[in-house]
């Protein structure tokens, strides 16, 4: 996998490297404008659905769309064994597709319990009867929430960054206060990135604030934006297992939370965490690694999420790949502690792949990546 490296920019150029704009293509795809309750859908699908088994379906963050979200990831060659397998549908958020017309003045764009209903359509229109769904922050929310309304559509979420709370009245007073000081693109930008980030990784940086105040259509944006700070609480609760499993409101299916140890979403994926059922949730930490994960370790979520749906039953388990050789080989100075971590690393992913997909009495699986 090819390393970010730090760079000294003199200037700062509207122009995106080679690699990136090869990352922000589509490959081999059919686009589709979905009609729903709410309003049209842009969907955008690699791949034919396959019998009996379920679809990935992806819903990416504010500020992005399926392109700059998702396609890092989808095009790394470590994800073809994966598609190779299963259909791909890319959902754009209403108005966020690359292209996208503005909205008519007084156009009423659809909360995030709307987007989330907007979602039985998508299936309907593709003849598709269950998903894998891979969400990013308000994607996340909005698969979650799909999921908990349609538990039988949903066979498992990847849920990278979600936050499972409303806006609190501090939150929101801070966001009106940057408001009136920041401009929309700075406040999406340290909503995807830590201080850190910001300030070290000019390229990534440079990429995504270019991308985000020049291929996103700015008025659009702030209507999604608006929506996702204006988000219910999801009302998820952990349940006992063996006692209140029935009863209370929480994920159904397995769930694979995702977040980077510097991320500014940690405090609110360790939430998620302890409110969901811990016999069905695995959470990774990925070490030396921010708010987009997708994309500075496309290499380390595809192995993960390799070994999910792997868990699930719809894989083959693969021999030794990539990311467990590299972490074997670690193990060979075992008097150090990052042969210990690797060591655990793999069999945690191994295991968690497992247990997810077919051992509901396990402990919960937290695993900390180190890339």
């Amino acid at each position: 996998m090819d390393e970010l490296q730090d760079v000294q920019l003199t200037e700062i150029k509207p122009l995106l490297t080679d690699k990136n704009v090869r990352n922000f293509q589509d490959v081999d795809c059919q686009e589709h404008d979905i009609e729903t309750p709410y309003g049209v859908l842009h969907v955008t699908m690699r791949g034919t659905a396959k019998a009996n088994r379920p679809i990935i379906l992806t819903y990416h963050d504010i500020g992005l769309n399926h392109k700059s979200c998702f396609n890092t990831l989808f095009n790394f060659e470590d994800m073809q064994e994966i598609t190779h397998h299963f259909a791909v549908v890319h959902v754009d958020a209403p108005g966020q597709q690359e292209g996208a017309p503005p909205f008519p003045a007084g156009y009423q764009y659809p909360t995030m319990d709307e987007l989330a209903e907007m979602l039985p359509s998508v299936l309907t229109h593709l003849k598709v009867n269950s998903v894998i769904g891979i969400g990013v922050g308000a994607g996340a929310h909005i698969l979650s929430r799909f999921a908990l309304n349609e538990p039988s559509l949903v066979e498992a979420l990847v849920l990278i960054n979600v936050d499972p709370c409303a806006k609190g009245w501090m939150d929101w007073a801070a966001s009106k206060l940057t408001g009136w000081t920041s401009n929309l693109v700075d406040i999406v930008m340290s909503h995807h990135f830590s201080t850190d980030e910001l300030t070290n990784n000019e390229e990534i940086i440079q990429t995504y604030r270019l991308h985000i105040a020049q291929d996103i259509n700015q008025d659009n944006l702030a209507l999604f934006y608006t929506s996702y700070n204006s988000r219910r609480d999801l009302e998820i609760e952990r349940p006992v297992p063996g006692l209140n499993e029935d009863e209370v409101n929480t994920l159904k299916c397995p769930a694979l939370l995702v977040v980077g140890d510097s991320s500014p979403a940690v405090e609110a994926v360790v939430e998620c965490n302890a409110r969901l059922n811990p016999t069905k949730t695995t959470f990774l930490k990925m070490a030396d690694c921010g708010g987009l994960p997708q994309v500075v370790q496309p290499g380390k979520l595809a192995e993960a999420f390799k070994y999910f749906v792997q868990g699930m039953g719809y894989m083959p388990t693969a021999s030794m790949t990539r990311l467990a050789r590299s972490r074997t080989h670690s193990t060979s100075s075992m008097g150090s502690a990052e042969g210990a971590r690797s060591r655990a690393l793999t069999d945690t992913l191994l295991e968690g792949g497992a247990t997810v997909g077919h051992n509901n009495q396990a402990a919960p699986q937290t695993t900390e990546v180190s890339c």
